[in-house]
């Protein structure tokens, strides 16, 4: 084994496990991957919630108690999910602690059916940041269209957000500045902004699995000469923005007001190519104040066999602009690659929540006390 996680770390990029289950906290997996793998934070979304809830028996006596009660799935499942959040972030409380509340975070979804709901987004987010109750929580809002105002409103209450489901640069940039006008919301309401955190998560593999696919389907050497390079070249460009606007005056400002700066997040960065190396979206995106969210699988690849050579990201824009440029002269448009990816990435959230109801109703039913 390396030591790259511990190198990766030293460069400024914190990493976090995404992935969560009940068995993962009680087993004292979680802490063990805190104390040998230097992860320090925890993301979860709707697709991970169903996976652990429909594999084995760790929330069997929790199920039986809310059949008892005879509560409604939805119910069940925010009581279900929120445990296993409030947990996990008394697990990783001592690096919120040690780190001055940067990182030691555990995020947690708004229900992915009030997507391209505004006010319904702003509502759910301060139930669960009530619900779960721990300082250390993220409240994971999508950058949907509805998203971008119920994300300034949000921040703007001093609920920290981690803002999902983001593909393009262009709403990227809208992601940060609905992140400052939250910052502006909360000084002028008084808050104490220093308490306020914010990360953006912008999703990697999912650009080169889209892009490559139109390039296969062009099958001319340029195109494949173009395969596998547009999601880091993509990212990397966001960081460029990040850098951008965490420097303007308008950040000046509330920099002087002890905010903290919104941090990019890399997220989807489990390879899926065989093609490519396994640690692609990790070796290829180290910059300073970022952080990287990584299945197990990618986790353990990066410990084994993982290259952190130093800063991969800064002084690069160029070649990543270039990249971008020759993905769109072969005639694949990048807006619509986003925003189908955006589109997708909505659906598939809501799909993983339908069967999450679905089995969680069953699961309630069959355990359901008889009448009398």
């Amino acid at each position: 084994m390396t030591d790259a996680l511990k190198r990766l770390s030293d460069e400024g990029v914190a990493i976090w496990l995404d992935d969560l289950s009940r068995t993962r906290i009680t087993s004292g997996n979680l802490a063990e991957l805190i104390d040998q793998q230097h992860v320090v934070g925890v993301t979860t979304n709707p697709s991970i919630f169903q996976k652990a809830i429909s594999e084995g028996h760790g929330y069997d006596q929790q199920l039986e108690d809310l059949a008892a009660r005879r509560v409604t799935v939805e119910e069940a499942i925010r009581m279900i999910t929120t445990a296993d959040v409030r947990d996990a972030a008394d697990v990783l409380r001592p690096v919120f602690d040690s780190t001055g509340g940067q990182d030691g975070r555990v995020s947690i979804e708004v229900d992915p059916r009030l997507a391209h709901n505004t006010k319904a987004t702003v509502a759910e987010a301060k139930q669960l940041a009530w619900l779960v109750d721990r300082p250390n929580t993220f409240i994971k809002i999508p950058a949907t269209r509805a998203g971008l105002p119920a994300i300034t409103e949000v921040i703007g209450l001093g609920i920290s957000v981690n803002v999902t489901l983001i593909f393009s640069l262009e709403r990227y940039r809208e992601v940060m500045d609905a992140y400052l006008a939250g910052l502006e919301k909360a000084k002028a309401a008084g808050l104490d902004l220093s308490k306020i955190r914010s990360v953006a998560s912008f999703f990697v593999s999912r650009v080169d699995t889209e892009i490559d696919k139109r390039l296969d389907a062009l099958g001319t050497p340029e195109a494949k000469e173009a395969r596998g390079k547009a999601a880091v070249a993509n990212a990397r460009l966001a960081y460029e923005a990040y850098e951008e606007v965490f420097s303007s005056d308008r950040w000046a400002v509330l920099d002087k007001a002890q905010a903290n700066k919104q941090r990019p997040l890399w997220a989807s960065t489990g390879v899926k190519d065989k093609a490519y190396k396994d640690t692609l979206y990790v070796d290829d995106l180290v910059a300073p104040g970022t952080v990287n969210t990584m299945p197990e699988a990618t986790l353990e690849a990066v410990a084994d066999h993982g290259r952190i050579t130093g800063d991969t990201v800064r002084g690069t824009y160029e070649q990543a602009r270039a990249e971008l440029e020759a993905v769109a002269k072969l005639g694949i448009s990048y807006d619509e690659v986003v925003q189908l990816l955006e589109d997708e990435g909505v659906e598939k959230f809501e799909a993983s929540w339908n069967d999450l109801l679905k089995s969680t109703e069953a699961e309630l039913k069959r355990l359901a006390p008889s009448e009398g």
